[in-house]
Formats: structure tokens, sequence, C-alpha cells
């Protein structure tokens, strides 16, 4: 796990963060008014956003990362590189960085499996000077998944 700011990052991982804060303003967040947007790069360096929506059935909302992760699978694409992720409270700029939920955490790791790759996750505050760059090995050891159910991902992947 590293820390940084956004001038220290590479170029593609500005814009992965830039199309992570672009699509956090849409997010639906009535009950929280926390604001959250999440961009994907793909392994053929496709880039899907998406933001927060939430229900007043709790359990129906719907997380950023899994937002952007649902809109890359809808395209038939499943094989991810980095995900970045960026939010805010409603009345203030938030000083540290956002990481994603532990459901998010499984879901990343599920397509991290399909991937064959330890995806990168790029977390930011909304004034981009507290990143962490982490993985999601690292952000989620020891995870349950579809090995852990003598399950093949290969007709998954493309």
């Amino acid at each position: 796990m590293t820390e940084t700011s956004y001038e220290k990052l590479e170029p593609w991982q500005q814009e992965l963060l830039d199309k992570a804060e672009a699509v956090m303003e849409n997010g639906y967040n009535l009950y929280s008014h926390f604001y959250v947007g999440s961009a994907i790069l793909t392994a053929d360096g496709q880039i899907f956003a998406g933001a927060n929506m939430e229900n007043s059935s709790y359990g129906k909302t719907v997380c950023a990362e899994t937002a952007a992760i649902a809109c890359a699978n809808a395209s038939g694409v499943r094989e991810f590189r980095a995900i970045a992720l960026i939010g805010r409270g409603h009345d203030s700029e938030s000083n540290d960085p956002v990481t994603p939920c532990g459901g998010c955490r499984q879901v990343i790791n599920e397509f991290a499996d399909i991937s064959r790759f330890n995806v990168q996750l790029i977390c930011s505050n909304t004034k981009k000077d507290k990143i962490i760059i982490t993985s999601i090995n690292e952000l989620y050891p020891l995870p349950f998944g579809p090995n852990n159910l003598g399950l093949s991902l290969d007709r998954f992947r493309k």
C-alpha cells in the first residue's frame, strides 16, 4: 500500500481517477448524501464508470464500484486491470481516501479471479492530495470465491 498525490500518479491513473470524479456527481444518494464515483480500466484499455445508487430498501443500494463492474459486464467485458474510487459527503470534502466496502471487495475479487490479475485500486479523497494505491489482494486477503466452491471461471474469460 502506497500513499501518494494526484501529481505523482501515472497519466493513465490520473485519467481513471478523473473519470471516477466526473461520474461521482451522478450519485443518487438521497439517504446518506455521500457521493461516490468509480472507474474501471479493462484489460483491453476501455474505461467504464459508475456512481453509487441508494434505495429506500437499503439492501438494494448499489455501490459505485459494483455499478462500474455491472456496466462493463453488460458490455461483455470482465477482465480488469485497475479501479479508481473517489467520494465525498454532501456538505464537505473528504480528507480520507474512500476505499471499497466489504461487499465491493468481494465483487472486485471475483472479477480479479476472472482477470487472473491482482487488480490495482486507486482510492482518493476529493482533494486528490491523499491517494492510496493498493491491490485487491492486499486490501482483501484470504478471500472466498469460486475456487473455494470448486468452480471454474474459464467460460467467463474472453
